[in-house]
């Protein structure tokens, strides 16, 4: 058998995720963290066991799509709607502020402007994945201060959703506004053909066969691969189809039965994405941006929490929740990683600029993690008192 067989590579990525989670969970660390060392050191950079370029791209696209899917199935319309002016100064400041730490700091080492722009976006956002997977179940559903982060995070997610379909628009690393233009208007028009379809169709025939859960699975997985393909037909990526097909869905009663059917299927895939990207990553590039990487990640981790506690109090909230939250969205996001891949194949920004965005996301997503399962309750948390499933 071929090292470079999709058996083998499953069987690596899979096996080794489980011995390197192991760790992490002893380590306290975020079990994502793991599947991104784990990448690096199985990629092509390292040890290469899993060498094949286009095999880690299909995974990786593949596992893309389905997490934007899922992030999109628990974006709720209304609840957006209903905490938008709560935190939207809150948001919108504090990604200026985040912005102009990250844009400084690439300008500083001789990036671009086009590069350090995005960088500066990439640097504004926080993980959804790591904010919500460190939050109790209790303190997520039912606390103020699960409100307040998940509201924080939504409006994010439509900044970072808004500035991919920006980089998708792109030509040639210059943003052409007729380009701009035809993307704003295929947006409309997706979400369109998207409401119509769920409401029309796609609900109608769940409602009917919902007692048969094979059905159920395959209309859900059709429904987001369809408008995938759909947003590449539009001129859209297959991510933003998947991220939309997951927010119109969001909005009907069957999208919590759907997401908690979904579980399993977001675990393998956030494993695939993750351990994909860390096996994308070249390691003999890490001394060129190793430390322009550590200034933005130390200058992050250290101003985020403090500028989300000040705007915070602004708005009334308690010094406690504050300064709480604003360690929760202490670190970059997976949507900066995302950020950093697409820019790069679109030719908007150079190998350094996008690899100085992934460590330096790594970076908060290590340090982030560690310092929260440290001071707050956690799943995981290193102290029995703090200890909250």
């Amino acid at each position: 058998m071929e090292h470079d067989s999709i058996v083998f590579t499953i069987f690596l990525v899979f096996t080794g995720a489980a011995l390197f989670a192991t760790v992490a969970l002893f380590a306290r660390q975020s079990l994502l963290v793991a599947y991104i060392l784990l990448g690096a050191l199985l990629g092509p950079s390292a040890l290469g066991l899993v060498s094949d370029p286009e095999l880690i791209r299909n995974i990786s696209e593949f596992g893309i799509i389905f997490l934007l899917f899922l992030l999109g199935l628990n974006l709720q319309p209304q609840e957006l709607i209903r905490m938008v002016a709560k935190t939207t100064e809150v948001t919108l400041l504090s990604s200026l502020a985040f912005f102009a730490l990250g844009f400084g700091v690439s300008l500083a080492f001789g990036f671009t402007l086009m590069e350090a722009v995005l960088v500066g976006g990439a640097a504004t956002f926080s993980s959804t994945i790591v904010g919500l997977k460190l939050l109790p179940t209790t303190m997520l559903h039912h606390q103020r201060t699960g409100e307040v982060i998940i509201s924080i995070l939504l409006l994010q997610d439509l900044l970072a959703i808004i500035l991919l379909l920006v980089v998708q628009g792109s030509s040639q690393g210059s943003m052409q506004l007729g380009d701009i233009f035809k993307l704003l208007v295929a947006l409309p028009l997706l979400i369109g053909i998207a409401w119509l379809i769920e409401r029309f169709v796609l609900i109608r025939l769940i409602r009917k066969f919902d007692k048969i859960q094979e059905y159920i699975f395959l209309m859900t997985l059709g429904w987001c691969m369809g408008m995938a393909e759909l947003a590449g037909v539009l001129g859209l990526s297959a991510e933003i189809g998947a991220f939309i097909a997951g927010v119109v869905l969001a909005s009907s009663p069957i999208a919590l039965f759907i997401a908690e059917s979904l579980k399993p299927l977001r675990d393998f895939f956030l494993v695939l994405f993750f351990f994909s990207l860390g096996a994308g990553f070249d390691l003999s590039v890490i001394d060129q941006v190793i430390l322009p990487a550590l200034l933005l990640a130390v200058a992050l981790m250290l101003l985020k929490p403090p500028i989300f506690r000040v705007l915070l109090r602004r708005t009334g909230e308690s010094e406690k929740r504050s300064h709480e939250v604003g360690y929760r969205l202490g670190q970059m996001s997976e949507f900066s990683l995302l950020l950093a891949v697409l820019a790069f194949e679109q030719g908007v920004i150079g190998a350094e600029a996008s690899y100085l965005i992934q460590l330096s996301t790594l970076l908060t997503f290590l340090i982030s993690s560690y310092l929260v399962v440290l001071r707050f309750p956690t799943p995981i948390a290193v102290s029995d008192a703090l200890r909250r499933d």
